[in-house]
């Protein structure tokens, strides 16, 4: 019997040290095969300061062949399992080794592996070590010269980083292609695509008149569907140009799109390589969402061109430094192309989902943590999206000029360097930024809490304000945060008293007189989600309705009728009965009567908060009382408003080819009144939406009917499913779209569905995309992954160890929604923990399932 993986070795970030060499130079040599591909790979090395320490270089699953120091050939190695350490007397040499690599068998998708006849790689955060033997850490830049010889008909593409080279052909029907990449960069961001691939190309001229290649690569049939993507490609360059003043630096830019991969997307210099879902689209294929999605996440991977690749991060401990900044900017992008209220709604519910939970669980950790084990288990919400929400409030207090000054000094100053966090305050603190109290916000973990309680003086007419701040994962002792708090007062009437733009709270406690109020006013807190914190107490259910009625803030309307409906549906819970209703369906009548003003925003504002989200609001989780009364309101809103909703959903008819972002929010308000009139899973519903599934020309509308039919126990949801698979089971990255809405369905009977799709011939545990569809989307369902007796979460717990088996960061991921076992009421809480604990005891997991496993369980 295995005995269980020993936990890796704890790294932190106070233990940092320079590397002890460097490697400014480095060419590589492949001979490429699926089965066994060689490697030769020569590093001109150099002593870093003034000592004797040997050379270290990473390694993993590597078969050593050869090695030579300055071209004198050297013993082999006894074991080369997890790197090699060499004596080198000079201060200068040149190191040359020739590895084995199998990249077929290679089922962890990390370093070079085989994906639909094609050879990848992705080395982020440390798989360039499964490549060939380096100092594989981020502060280690590199020149790269790459060449690669491959057989010419299975393999006539040869793509990688930088600018191409000499080509050619060799005999036995071979050939060889060269690239050179200028900038130096560390070995994370090194890429190599081989396959049989066609181009979608076009061009950009930068403002200084550099012309560039661009170049989608994907299978032949596929070229029609990367338009989009290459739309979004040149609408980010010039964006970053006008906004960010950084102009693309290489003479191409290429963009591989392959079906197996463990993220969304990479940004290797010059040669990106992206799960093929966030490329190929179509109106027939791709739903709205997945345009957005696509054109926000191609914009992220350029944007990477600067933060991250020509300033990158010092050490993995720095992430947050390139992804938070960057998904800042995707952010601003996204917004600049459709309503900027509807985009920070999206950022905020998004945030809430992952973050706060993840903030309030045991996997909590700062933004910059200072330990880790497995650096492929902090690629986190809080470090992408809370990340991106401190960038935010620096950007916010600064204001547009000053943000934009010292955004330039921090590329500026570190323009081929690794940086710090450090290095980027240091920038913001050249324009006034208080960056020694805003580093705070790096090294706390949780989610902030500001208390405001009010006092009115009716003589004086003064209302004081405490705001008191607090963290319940911060260490004891910690210090204050420094918070932009927005907040209104209004009065009874919805008159806007006043109004509070970034005030900062930097104290632990905060005194305000608000004068000229002659009756205690009604409080709007954070207004516009000026900082990722949770302002209490909520308005009571009256105040809510005043400012559902009379907010002039997007998003501080929003979040009242959002929060209405929270209320009503805790209260729900507590009572064990309907409760608030009535004042939901009010609320929700007036949203409609502007419906056809910004059909957008009022499709997110009429969207029931989900079940999680009303968890989170508790001690303790009911699941099953929490299903039950979310039922119950959407029930009650079909009840009270259901004329009103079959007139918006006749009425939102669109052309599904018109991408405006008018005609995207009228599809999303058709798709969402859609799910509520199938609230009560009426024949007349049911036959609509099997009408508006038969009939649509676009996945929006198709989708949206899709997905409202899977929680029906009517025929029609069998008649819809049958016509998708029939239609796309082809299409992989779509047809991950039908394991998901089978996986979300609130039905009985969604769990013997769940487990016999697991055992579907088009179901591949090995594709991370259709593994987080079926078994991720299962877990994310409240009401069935929860059901009593722990049968969905046994179902988790075998999945996780038949993927762990094949690719552990898919392990990890899957394993996270079972950490939260403490916040669930009996029986739940309980079997989550058991399943927890036997898939700790498990002989022989790996490293990275071994960490999230054990701090769940702490």
């Amino acid at each position: 019997m295995q005995s269980p993986a020993p936990l890796p070795p704890l790294k932190k970030l106070a233990d940092y040290q320079p590397p002890d060499w460097l490697v400014p130079e480095i060419a590589l040599d492949f001979d490429l095969d699926p089965v066994r591909t060689l490697v030769r790979a020569t590093l001109k090395i150099e002593r870093n300061g003034a000592h004797r320490r040997p050379l270290c270089l990473d390694g993993e699953e590597l078969e050593m062949l050869e090695m030579k120091i300055d071209g004198v050939s050297q013993p082999l190695p006894n074991s080369a399992a997890d790197g090699l350490e060499l004596a080198i007397g000079p201060d200068a040499a040149t190191v040359e080794t020739l590895v084995a690599i199998r990249p077929a068998a290679n089922s962890r998708l990390m370093g070079l592996y085989a994906s639909g006849g094609n050879l990848c790689t992705q080395c982020e955060a440390e798989g360039f070590r499964r490549i060939t033997f380096f100092p594989d850490r981020p502060d280690v830049l590199s020149r790269y010269h790459v060449r690669m010889e491959a057989d010419a008909q299975r393999f006539p593409v040869l793509l990688a980083n930088g600018n191409p080279g000499a080509a050619g052909s060799l005999p036995d029907g071979r050939h060889f292609a060269e690239w050179d990449d200028p900038f130096p960069k560390p070995s994370y961001l090194f890429a190599l695509v081989a396959g049989n691939l066609a181009a979608l190309r076009d061009a950009f001229t930068t403002r200084s008149g550099r012309h560039v290649a661009l170049a989608i690569w994907v299978a032949a049939a596929d070229v029609p569907r990367c338009a989009h993507a290459m739309e979004s490609l040149k609408a980010s360059m010039a964006w970053d140009e006008e906004v960010y003043g950084r102009e693309y630096d290489l003479d191409q830019f290429n963009i591989v799109a392959v079906h197996d991969f463990n993220f969304g997307a990479m940004e290797n210099k010059g040669l990106n390589i992206f799960n093929a879902k966030y490329v190929l689209a179509d109106p027939d294929t791709a739903t709205d969402w997945d345009f957005d999605a696509i054109a926000g996440i191609v914009a992220h991977e350029y944007f990477h061109n600067w933060s991250g690749n020509r300033v990158t991060c010092r050490d993995w401990f720095q992430l947050s430094l390139k992804e938070g900044f960057t998904v800042f900017r995707d952010q601003q992008f996204s917004a600049s192309r459709g309503s900027p209220a509807v985009k920070r709604i999206e950022a905020v519910r998004q945030l809430r989902a992952a973050q706060f939970p993840e903030d309030a669980g045991p996997l909590a950790h700062p933004v910059r943590p200072d330990s880790y084990m497995e650096i492929s288990n902090f690629y986190t919400a809080t470090v992408y999206d809370k990340g991106a929400e401190l960038i935010r409030m620096m950007a916010r207090l600064l204001g547009p000029e000053k943000f934009r000054r010292a955004t330039d000094r921090y590329f500026d100053a570190n323009d081929g360097r690794a940086a710090t966090v450090e290095d980027f305050l240091a920038a913001m603190q050249s324009e006034g930024l208080d960056s020694a109290r805003f580093k705070h916000w790096y090294e706390q973990p949780g989610t902030p809490q500001v208390e405001v309680s009010a006092s009115h003086d009716a003589r004086a007419k003064t209302v004081r304000l405490s705001l008191r701040q607090s963290n319940p994962k911060a260490a004891e002792g910690a210090p204050p945060l420094p918070i932009p708090f927005n907040f209104a007062a209004f009065a009874r009437d919805g008159r806007k008293l006043s109004e509070t733009r970034d005030l900062l709270l930097t104290a632990p406690e905060t005194d305000l007189l608000l004068e000229g109020l002659d009756e205690p006013p009604i409080l709007s807190l954070n207004r516009g989600f000026a900082a990722p914190i949770v302002a209490r107490p909520a308005p009571a259910r009256a105040e809510l309705m005043l400012l559902a009625a009379h907010e002039d803030d997007e998003f501080a309307r929003y979040e009242a009728i959002q929060q209405l409906m929270l209320s009503a549906l805790v209260e729900s819970v507590h009572d064990g009965k309907l409760c608030g209703a009535e004042d939901v369906a009010q609320a929700l009548s007036a949203l409609l009567d502007g419906w056809e003003a910004d059909p957008a925003f009022v499709a997110e504002t009429l969207l029931i908060p989900s079940e999680p989200l009303v968890g989170d609001q508790m001690q303790s989780v009911d699941p099953a009382a929490i299903h039950a009364a979310r039922e119950a309101l959407r029930g009650a809103i079909l009840d009270a408003l259901g004329p009103r909703l079959w007139e918006i959903w006749r009425a939102t008819g669109t052309d599904g080819a018109d991408l405006s972002a008018r005609a995207k929010g009228l599809r999303r308000l058709k798709g969402i009144t859609l799910s509520l009139l199938l609230a009560r899973d009426g024949a007349e519903a049911a036959a609509a939406a099997l009408a508006q599934y038969a009939q649509a020309d676009c996945m929006t509308d198709r989708m949206s009917a899709l997905t409202a039919l899977s929680h029906s126990m009517r025929p029609e949801r069998d008649t819809a499913l049958a016509a998708f698979r029939e239609r796309y089971a082809a299409l992989p990255e779509v047809f991950d779209k039908w394991f998901l809405a089978q996986a979300a369905s609130t039905r009985a009977d969604t769990l013997g569905q769940v487990q016999a799709l697991a055992a579907d011939r088009d179901f591949d545990p090995r594709n991370p995309n259709r593994l987080r569809a079926l078994v991720l989307g299962f877990a994310g369902n409240q009401p069935r992954f929860h059901d009593a007796g722990g049968q969905g979460y046994a179902f988790l717990g075998r999945q996780v160890l038949d993927a762990d088996r094949i690719n552990p960061q898919s392990a990890a991921r899957l394993i996270q929604p079972l950490t939260r076992w403490r916040r669930f009421a009996a029986p739940w809480g309980v079997q989550m923990q058991e399943t927890l604990q036997r898939v700790a005891d498990t002989p022989g997991i790996s490293r990275d399932l071994t960490e999230v496993v054990t701090t769940g369980l702490k």
